[in-house]
């Protein structure tokens, strides 16, 4: 039989998870207020991994319940992930810092670091790669590379009191965002939510992990697909045995890949975090508190695939009544609560189907942009041997290979900016010395050049010496096997971009559609509770959420 989702948050996973109590009625609705006379009991901030913008306004005017809620608050449709790199771990650390990657260490998902004392120098951006016997696949967790605090770091130092929750479906979006002054993390692992080492796992994350592995252990039958994603629902033909598109989240039992990939993945999320909430007492005490959700089962969608079929329509309205429960809960408690929702990045959908709806450009990247590749075409050229460059995919950071000697490196270097330079399918070359010395970004976000964009996620400390754009619409997989058929990281806008919303209980609706940064996060949530932030050193700056003449954001 096939099924929907709707009201997984209030059936087996809650039963399990969230102790049963008397709650309270709604608080009753007041007339719209301009400006909050006092600030709420609790921000609840709420990341979609890889929600672009593209995907907000394609499926926004079906929404009825949690997201349709939000976008009747402060919407802002051109959020802008700003930076050139946009993956997972860069896009997480700009939305409660206030900083661009740049800023915040964070540059990528994985960078390389020749220092480091072990084989595998590829560095993971949440691991701690000191940890004996670690890789940066199978990895101790941790949050040392963040440079900067988050909204949580300044929360618990101005008030103790402060209760700070982060839980996520990835590791480094829950820490990323998190931080380090937490009541509480949990992320997906292995097999159910874990945290740092040495943290043990709590009766209450044991009954939700119970609840998820019942869910895990049953066969699932493909979803029904709503009227709205009948236009969509056809399979897209990947390679002469792959494609995508007909399966509507069907599962065995047992299969964890799949039940990262579907919209249960998302509920189970929400499901520990309004468990925590319940304990925690979040939103009941004098301070704010803070909870921190990171849903990534868009992002494994899009991958598994693309941006613009059944699967992501399905995943869309999925998360709408998810959401809606969630905040349904919130209401029964009367907890004065305010939502920010954004995303870490955007992403493209599968060059095939794009190639099929007029993007008669889009295409899967050459496997000579390969690192290896490279190296091998650099090694006829000078006829230097070994890895002469190194990397962590085919665009991005590259770094030439330190133990080469002075000469050779700067021969390396200038053949291998030649080399992507005169490669179709690269859009251009940055190197080192050009970042450094180019200045910090400024001005509307949409308007910047490339070389601010790539700038903006430039750290002189673990960037590669050349930094490597592809074209548009040139997807960095070459081989579009199942389960990663589509991706992101570029500097285009179908990557950069991503909705911000906010929402509280009277909040006067506005629109606005111009650029906006999500390190404008921050400083816009810091205003509504009254947190004082540092005077240097934050890139955002805070949006006005008043929709009169009167400005939610302290005066300047």
């Amino acid at each position: 039989m096939k099924r929907m989702l709707a009201g997984f948050l209030t059936g087996t996973m809650l039963a399990l998870s969230v102790p049963t109590s008397a709650q309270p009625a709604p608080a009753p609705v007041s007339a719209p207020a301009a400006t909050p006379a006092k600030p709420p009991r609790l921000l609840v901030v709420i990341s979609v991994d890889q929600f672009s913008a593209d995907v907000f306004a394609a499926h926004r005017a079906s929404w009825t319940g949690g997201l349709a809620r939000l976008t009747q608050g402060a919407v802002f449709p051109k959020g802008y992930q700003s930076h050139a790199a946009t993956e997972t771990c860069p896009g997480h650390s700009t939305i409660l810092t206030g900083n661009r990657p740049g800023h915040t260490g964070i540059v990528a998902n994985d960078w390389i670091d020749q220092s480091v004392a072990r084989a595998d120098k590829t560095v993971y951006c949440s691991e701690d790669p000191a940890q004996p016997g670690s890789s940066s696949r199978d990895y101790v967790a941790s949050v040392q590379f963040l440079r900067v605090p988050t909204l949580g770091d300044y929360m618990k130092t101005a008030n103790p009191a402060s209760k700070v929750v982060s839980v996520a479906g990835k590791d480094r979006a829950a820490i990323m965002m998190g931080g380090r002054k937490l009541d509480q993390i949990w992320w997906w692992g292995a097999d159910g939510f874990t945290s740092y080492k040495g943290t043990a796992v709590t009766p209450l994350v044991q009954r939700v992990n119970a609840g998820v592995k019942m869910l895990i252990d049953q066969d699932r039958p493909a979803m029904d697909i709503p009227d709205q994603c009948r236009a969509v629902d056809r399979p897209v033909q990947v390679t002469p045995t792959v494609s995508v598109g007909a399966g509507h989240f069907a599962r065995k039992a047992g299969d964890i890949r799949a039940f990262r990939a579907s919209p249960e993945y998302d509920a189970a999320v929400l499901a520990l975090g309004a468990s925590l909430l319940e304990d925690q007492k979040l939103g009941r005490g004098d301070a704010t508190d803070l909870l921190i959700l990171g849903l990534s089962a868009t992002d494994y969608i899009g991958h598994s695939f693309g941006t613009r079929g059944a699967e992501m329509c399905l995943q869309m309205d999925s998360l709408d009544r998810e959401l809606g429960a969630f905040f349904d809960r919130l209401d029964a408690a009367g907890i004065d609560y305010m939502v920010a929702l954004t995303a870490d990045h955007g992403g493209q959908d599968l060059p095939e189907r794009q190639r099929e709806q007029a993007a008669s450009d889009a295409a899967r990247v050459q496997p000579s942009l390969y690192p290896k590749a490279v190296s091998a075409a650099l090694a006829a050229k000078t006829g230097l041997t070994g890895d002469l460059i190194l990397g962590t995919g085919p665009f991005g950071d590259v770094y030439v290979n330190r133990s080469l000697t002075p000469a050779q490196q700067a021969q390396v270097l200038k053949e291998a900016r030649a080399f992507y330079l005169a490669h179709p399918q690269v859009e251009t070359v940055f190197t080192r010395a050009e970042l450094a010395a180019a200045p910090e970004p400024s001005g509307p976000p949409e308007s910047w050049s490339l070389l601010t964009m790539a700038k903006a996620s430039f750290d002189p400390q673990r960037s590669g010496d050349l930094v490597v754009l592809l074209k548009p619409r040139v997807t960095p997989i070459a081989d579009g096997g199942a389960g990663y058929v589509a991706t992101h990281g570029s500097p285009w806008d179908y990557d950069r971009r991503v909705p911000m919303l906010f929402w509280r209980k009277d909040m006067v609706h506005m629109e606005q559609p111009l650029g906006v940064e999500t390190v404008d996060i921050l400083p816009t949530l810091a205003a509504q509770i009254g947190l004082a932030l540092p005077a240097t050193g934050i890139d955002g700056k805070c949006l006005d959420l008043d929709a009169t003449a009167a400005s939610s954001c302290p005066a300047r």
